[in-house]
């Protein structure tokens, strides 16, 4: 999915399965505002045309700066072109729909792939090459002459300080369990080392069936050693170490890449407000990465959704009275410039979402749709529906909560779309790793619309075939239903929104007494268990308290007494599942 390649993450539980979202779309009723909007999009989204998109992008190996990434973001400029969005630099105070494209240098060139092979010398055929796997080239990795390196195989193991040193590297081609970057730092960089291959692949990708499946991995840059990286296959790495146990192995390893300068390229477009024009809605969907579901699906859904946009506004359905940004760039990058660039224009920045992986094919990929919300108190205490995946779990602290109604929101409009269409819709508490976090760290609401977990994840596997049309479709027409409502929400559309969010917190409530009342059948404590009730309710009597900013123009006096009647009713509600708990 995503930068998550580089970052590391905490808990994934699913907090809805199936069965539990489609009773919750039972019992609830599409606020008439929403329904407007679904009316709207519904009609005119083509998964076809943001299927397109993806599998442009599926052509490249794409990273900051290179070929790929950049033709990526060109195309898009030439769709919001045909659309009607105007360059900003020619744009007059009329125009609604503008774009820019900012461009900033990158210290380390431009990187692209372009061949590769490892062959055991002896052996007729190569045990990787680049043809059938795109990803065993290490990002930043140098070429080798021609006509390729030749040397002598070291199997390091694990590759700890120990095994080092039992086995001298340098002049050798390093072999190692682990992180590919990781082994080139050792045996590159500090020891000498002619090149390194190096085999990891998490249980998830399920190596034992796909044998040939790598996910693709990086080596720091360095102009010095000019060496490279191979990430391995299951089925490399086990004919390798079958050959070494018969005696010693040469390898011979040829790589072919481009290096060039290059900027990062990032594109902005947007569709400016007509009445609170300085208060936007961002949405991001990163470039980078050489998969279709991670992210050409996220930038296929965003460009389809600026499309639509376009067209809405042009034939006069609508003219949202809030600005709505959209990014496409460099994973994380993008949205942190974007916010930290002008704190006049961050300010004035409401709402945030991340469209990262966003097409998935789920029965092939495995990955079934995910909102990942912002930290509430399920990423303290995972139970009930809630799962973790092969990721593993790490719970945040209290301290860390970030009351908000945004996450019911949005999981209330993907719910309306399920209802319509019968998709998946689940949930996970948060962990970061995407678009979403930069939005968090500035203390805007943020959340992540996604699919995990997916046996292709980060590897070759992740082609177009993997990639859903009709999941495009769901994803792109949830997320145009929620920035529209809230981009030009009066005072029934905020009145409307609070009465959701009061019923989604009691349902919870309902949930958590139910779960407590079994862990105390179990053995569990009392005062821990009114802890759980006691942190929800606290979180939704403020999250409804941050239903202010919903209204354009401000809350009117209705509104604001909606909110506190509403916040006074959860506040109750939490109090008598606790008392009910003692009892």
């Amino acid at each position: 999915m995503s930068g998550r390649f580089a970052v590391s993450r905490w808990a994934l539980p699913l907090a809805l399965f199936a069965s539990a979202a489609h009773a919750q779309t039972a019992r609830r009723a599409t606020p008439p505002a929403v329904q407007h909007y679904f009316d709207l999009t519904r009609p005119i989204f083509s998964g076809d045309r943001a299927y397109d998109q993806v599998a442009f992008m599926d052509q490249y190996f794409r990273w900051p700066g290179n070929t790929g990434f950049n033709a990526s973001i060109h195309r898009v400029e030439g769709m919001l072109k045909d659309a009607g969005y105007v360059e900003a630099s020619k744009a007059t105070a009329k125009d609604v729909l503008t774009y820019r494209i900012e461009h900033r240098p990158i210290k380390a060139p431009g990187w692209e792939p372009v061949d590769a092979s490892v062959a055991i010398v002896g052996q007729s055929e190569p045990i990787l090459q680049f043809g059938t796997n795109r990803n065993m080239l290490a990002i930043n990795s140098f070429s080798t002459p021609d006509t390729g390196v030749v040397a002598t195989v070291v199997d390091v193991g694990k590759g700890s300080a120990a095994e080092y040193d039992r086995a001298p590297v340098a002049g050798k081609i390093v072999l190692s369990d682990g992180n590919v970057g990781r082994a080139f730092g050792e045996a590159v960089v500090k020891r000498g080392a002619l090149g390194v291959l190096a085999y990891s692949m998490p249980a998830y990708t399920k190596p034992e069936i796909h044998t040939h499946s790598i996910q693709f991995g990086s080596v720091a840059y360095d102009s010095v050693k000019r060496s490279w990286g191979i990430p391995m296959s299951n089925d490399a790495v086990t004919r390798l170490r079958a050959a070494l146990a018969n005696g010693p192995v040469s390898v011979r390893v040829r790589t072919t890449s481009k290096m060039y300068p290059s900027d990062e390229l990032t594109l902005v477009a947007e569709v400016h407000g007509s009445a609170a024009p300085a208060e936007r809605y961002v949405v991001s969907a990163h470039v980078q990465e050489p998969g279709a579901n991670d992210n050409a699906s996220g930038v296929g859904d965003l460009s389809e959704m600026a499309r639509v946009l376009a067209m809405l506004v042009r034939n006069g359905s609508i003219r949202p009275k809030r600005t709505i940004t959209m990014l496409f760039g460099l994973e994380i990058a993008q949205t942190r410039n974007f916010l930290a660039d002008d704190s006049v224009r961050t300010r004035g920045v409401r709402w945030g979402l991340s469209l990262d992986m966003t097409g998935e094919d789920a029965a092939k990929t495995g990955g079934t749709f995910l909102i990942e919300k912002m930290p509430d108190p399920s990423a303290i205490w995972t139970r009930g529906d809630e799962k973790h995946s092969e990721w593993g779990g790490r719970p945040i602290t209290k301290d860390q909560l970030v009351p908000h109604y945004y996450n019911d929101y949005l999981l209330a409009r993907c719910l309306d779309q399920a209802a319509a269409t019968g998709w998946v819709v689940r949930t996970n508490p948060f962990e970061g790793g995407s678009d979403h976090t930069p939005f968090l760290q500035f203390k805007k609401p943020g959340a992540l619309f996604w699919h995990f977990t997916d046996v292709y994840y980060h590897t070759d596997g992740d082609r177009i075939g993997m990639v859903s049309k009709s999941e495009l479709t769901n994803v792109g027409n949830a997320a145009l239903a929620s920035i529209l409502t809230l981009t030009s929400a009066d005072g029934a559309t905020a009145r409307a929104l609070v009465g959701e969010v009061e019923r989604a917190a009691l349902a919870r409530f309902d949930t958590e007494l139910e779960l407590s009342r079994a862990a105390l059948a179990s053995g569990g404590t009392l005062a821990a268990e009114r802890d759980i009730l006691a942190t929800w309710t606290d979180y939704y009597v403020a999250a409804i308290h941050t239903m202010t900013d919903i209204e354009v123009g401000g809350p009117s006096k209705e509104t604001l007494a909606a909110i506190d009647a509403a916040a006074r009713r959860v506040k109750q509600g939490g109090e008598q599942r606790l008392a009910a708990l003692s009892r």
